[in-house]
Formats: structure tokens, sequence, C-alpha cells
């Protein structure tokens, strides 16, 4: 297709009459046309996206200059399509395009995203041109946030000391929306009833919460549990309980186990040669 210039000189002179807009563009050559109005991604580079487990993944394809073309978007993992324009060619419900009218963007939305290799993955926008094949990847990866307790399984304090205890929250794209402390089966972050006690949460890559109870009893002893709302719940024990009952059972288990070895050698040196002469 060539587009020439329109000019039209006014009869008796010299100036020239320009046609409307629309008739100002031309074109030398059928592949200069070609190569102007072909399809153009906004970023044909690997794009990498990480989303929770469970979470809501949409995955972008920006392109300019479609025409009458169709995207179509492929999972590479078994080379399924899964839409093609508007339409969706899969039987997981979990799988739709997203798109505007007259817009340029083809965003491929999965629901509830799921763990292992069914999600994680590269995925391609492509679309056909009169040259080949023009492709956009996206990698797609799946994470499972993670709650631990700072410590060992078991947290000693003295009585009326201050119980501190750290939860972190990590590999969440997000942080999460609350994080809730239960002592027990008992959620103790609104606790007006006992008093003393301090819930921080500092939300970001990780997110850290911190209880705080002053002057532990032994009534504070017991299980204590971290629930974030994306995460597995984590828990430790802890027990209140003064230096030296500590060091008295240290003593105990010390003198248990010393016991233990003194019937070892008893066996061996008294118990053992009489069994050989029984068998002789």
């Amino acid at each position: 297709m060539i587009f020439s210039r329109y000019k039209r000189e006014i009869a008796g002179g010299h100036s020239k009459q320009h046609p409307p807009d629309w008739s100002h563009t031309w074109y030398t050559n059928f592949e200069e046309y070609q190569r102007l109005t072909e399809p153009i991604f906004d970023n044909n580079t690997v794009t990498n996206m990480t989303v929770q487990l469970g979470g809501m993944a949409y995955l972008h394809c920006r392109v300019r200059n479609l025409g009458e073309r169709t995207i179509s978007w492929v999972r590479r993992r078994d080379w399924h399509i899964l839409t093609s324009g508007l339409f969706t060619y899969t039987n997981d419900a979990r799988f739709q395009v997203l798109h505007g009218e007259g817009a340029d963007d083809w965003t491929l939305q999965i629901k509830y995203v799921q763990k292992s290799q069914r999600d994680n993955g590269t995925y391609e926008c492509q679309v056909s041109t009169g040259t080949g094949i023009m492709s956009h990847f996206v990698n797609l990866h799946i994470v499972i946030p993670e709650a631990f307790i700072l410590g060992n399984a078991e947290h000693h304090v003295d009585p009326g000391s201050v119980i501190n205890l750290v939860c972190i929250i990590e590999k969440s794209p997000q942080p999460p929306q609350y994080v809730f402390w239960y002592h027990n089966d008992r959620m103790i972050n609104y606790d007006n009833i006992r008093g003393g006690i301090t819930v921080q949460t500092e939300p970001g890559p990780k997110t850290q919460s911190r209880l705080l109870i002053q002057d532990a009893s032994d009534k504070d002893e017991g299980n204590y549990t971290c629930t974030a709302s994306n995460t597995d719940p984590a828990s430790i024990s802890v027990f209140v309980s003064e230096g030296d009952k500590m060091a008295a059972i240290s003593r105990r288990k010390s003198s248990a186990g010393s016991y233990c070895s003194t019937i070892d050698v008893m066996f061996w040196f008294i118990i053992m040669p009489l069994v050989s002469l029984a068998i002789r």
C-alpha cells in the first residue's frame, strides 16, 4: 500500500491547498509500512513475578499496533494454550484473560495459585505477524510464607522478669494483614484482664511481631503461639522458674545419669561373671 501526498494548485496562482490530515502520511514501500504497523511489546524482556500461595497472579502483556491480530497466552511447561483473544482454552476455571476495549494490555489472571510445579514456571504471551511469532515471557514463582519464633523450642525466665518473644514472618511478598499471639488457646493481643501485655508488630519484607509480658509468674507458663494471616502458626514453650530451681533440676538430671552409669558398671563386673558360671 502506497500513500502519496495530495496537492492541488489554485488556478492562476502559486499557492497550494493541502488535503485533510489523514492523507498527509505516506510510505515509500511495503517494507516500511509493515515495519511501522507491526505489533510492538512495551517490554519484550523476561519478567519475574512472585506471588504467595493462594494469592492472585496477574501476568501483564502490553502490545501496541495490534490491529486485527490475536494475543495468545501459552504455558511453557506443557505448551498448553490457555487463552486466545478473549477466549479461554482450559477447563481450569482459575485462568482467564482480562482486557478492556481499546486497551493495549492483555492480562492473564490466575486465581488461587498453587504450589509445586502446577502454577510455577514460564508463561508466554505471543502474537503472530507477517514475519513470524513475537513473544513476551513472564516467570511466575510461587512462595509459601513462613513464621518462626526466635530462640529454642523452650524459653525459661525468672519470676518477676519480662517474657520477651519475637515472631518473624518471611517469604511473604506482602506483609500479613494481622499477627495474633495466643497463650495456650487464648488470644492475648488485647488482654485487659491480665494486664502488662504488649504486642508490637513491624510490617516489612520480614514482618516482626514482639510479645512482651511484664512481671512473669507461674500462671504465665505454657504454650505461646504466633499466628499470621498468611502462614501456619509457630509455637514455643515458656517456663517460669527461679535460677536455683533450674540448677537443682539440672543437678537431678546429672545425678540420674551418674546413677545409671553406676548400675551399668555393676552389671558388667558382678552380673556378667555369674551368667558365665551358669552357662558352664
